[in-house]
């Protein structure tokens, strides 16, 4: 699977913007799609989750901010992001992956090349 993503770019705080995410190749192996991120210095974190049957699960810091939408069936996800803060400033990374622990495809984890976010005062 290959995940290109776009979107990012240079935001003034407050402001929103939208990340997308299309998967392209073995699109039936993976069960759910999602955007995680990585700040200088920091560790990668879970940004947001959604699944193929459009369950969706937030990091508490992005709740109530952020909004992932899409169809895991056709590869795409989006993540739509408001009140932006400085500390949400990272590389934003998409990410499909199959959790099914019974299926032939358990354990399968893609990345895409990721995508800047800064975010001005």
């Amino acid at each position: 699977v290959q995940l290109q993503a776009s979107g990012g770019g240079l935001v003034a705080a407050g402001g929103p913007l939208r990340l997308s995410c299309a998967a392209c190749g073995s699109i039936f192996s993976i069960n759910v799609m999602g955007w995680y991120r990585q700040a200088p210095g920091k560790q990668r974190e879970l940004v947001a989750t959604m699944t193929r049957s459009g369950s969706t699960d937030y990091a508490d810091s992005v709740k109530g901010r952020f909004t992932i939408s899409g169809d895991v069936d056709r590869g795409m996800v989006d993540l739509q992001v408001s009140s932006l803060r400085r500390e949400d400033t990272a590389v934003y990374y998409c990410n499909a992956r199959n959790t099914v622990t019974d299926s032939i495809w358990y354990g399968r984890n893609f990345w895409g090349q990721g995508t800047q976010v800064t975010v001005s005062s």
